[in-house]
């Protein structure tokens, strides 16, 4: 279809369609390639324009923050749908934001009107509506903890509705909602601590950055600020200036193991540093979860990988975010992923799951 007849398509929905539009500069990575853009400023204007779409037969790219995309360098054959929606209520115990709503200045506006509970999600990057789908943790909280609800538009019936997180699927990282076509995410809504208090400290290192024991609560807003500088340190908060934060944030999600293979996983870890040394694990659900960027180093892959003068590096800060230097292709930033994780793999016959969504790359 042309551009002049999407156009004409969408006129009535609210929508502001763009022509050629680089799709790097909707995503933190900043790769991507050219795409026709529909910029969806309310609700009323995204659910028009995701029912035309999808009545015409037209592909569609949903994008907000585009925090954890990889987009391939040939763009996207379709209309890229850009949730631009920035609504956020406060009640008197809970927060709704709409879908394209930032993230971290939803927390910010949940402490600073007094309120705790989210704190510990401070300086993720990305949308509200992003955070149920991958269910987006951080610092030993993760959202399917604190939701109350969603509100989601149903592609294949049309019906818009708040769904419960019961019905969400929610596992490590992961919920029915990602890598799925079938639902549109409108608006979240999250409990809130009135008092103020943080959700109990369940992370040691933020535990003790706060001088805390794990279990214990802190006011919210002091919370947040070591969150926020904790992550900072690892290139995990936004920077235009910092390459170290070009990037997916974490690029794999900590691979957890079946308890029947544990010991031949550490067994092989032994061997391959030819010591036995004490390996970072977390008691998880199915298994044993390992440190996926204690692995990545270990595996030889060190900060910085590899090295001055390669487009797409591991962060010289946390060996588990793969950047940008600023003027990577989103192959380079694949081979350096499959490289990373073909490494581990056969180092530790431990294979790593990445979190990005891809679109036209192939991992």
């Amino acid at each position: 279809m042309s551009f002049d007849d999407l156009r004409d398509l969408l006129a009535a929905t609210g929508a502001r369609l763009r022509a050629g539009v680089p799709l790097a500069e909707l995503t933190t990575l900043r790769v991507g390639g050219p795409a026709t853009v529909a910029d969806c400023a309310t609700t009323e204007a995204l659910v028009a324009t995701v029912r035309e779409l999808d009545a015409a037969g037209i592909p569609l790219l949903l994008i907000a923050g585009g925090s954890n995309l990889l987009i391939g360098d040939d763009g996207f054959d379709g209309v890229v749908v850009r949730i631009a929606t920035e609504g956020v209520e406060i009640g008197a115990d809970s927060v709704i934001a709409e879908a394209g709503a930032n993230w971290d200045a939803v927390v910010a506006a949940t402490v600073a009107a007094g309120f705790g509970g989210l704190e510990c999600l401070s300086g993720i990057p990305g949308s509200a509506g992003a955070t149920p789908v991958q269910n987006v943790g951080a610092y030993g909280v993760e959202v399917a903890s604190l939701l109350r609800r969603v509100r989601l538009l149903d592609r294949a019936t049309g019906e818009i509705r708040w769904v419960e997180p019961g019905e969400l699927g929610f596992g490590y990282r992961t919920s029915i909602l990602k890598h799925s076509d079938a639902a549109v995410v409108l608006a979240v809504e999250f409990a809130l601590r009135a008092d103020g208090s943080s959700a109990p400290l369940g992370y040691r290192e933020l535990a003790s950055a706060l001088g805390a024991a794990e279990g214990e609560s802190r006011p919210a807003a002091d919370v947040r600020e070591v969150v926020l500088r904790l992550r900072a340190g690892k290139g995990m908060v936004l920077d235009p200036a910092d390459h170290d934060t070009w990037s997916a944030g974490s690029f794999f999600t900590n691979p957890v193991i079946p308890e029947e293979r544990v010991a031949a996983v550490r067994a092989a870890i032994a061997s391959h540093l030819g010591v036995d040394v004490a390996v970072p694990t977390y008691p998880a659900e199915g298994g044993v979860k390992f440190s996926a960027g204690w692995l990545i180093e270990r595996a030889g892959f060190a900060k910085g990988f590899p090295g001055d003068g390669s487009p797409a590096r591991l962060s010289t800060k946390h060996t588990l975010a793969l950047t940008n230097r600023g003027a990577a292709t989103a192959t380079d930033l694949a081979t350096l992923a499959r490289t990373v994780r073909e490494g581990v793999a056969e180092r530790f016959g431990i294979h790593l799951e990445p979190e990005p969504v891809t679109v036209g790359v192939s991992l």
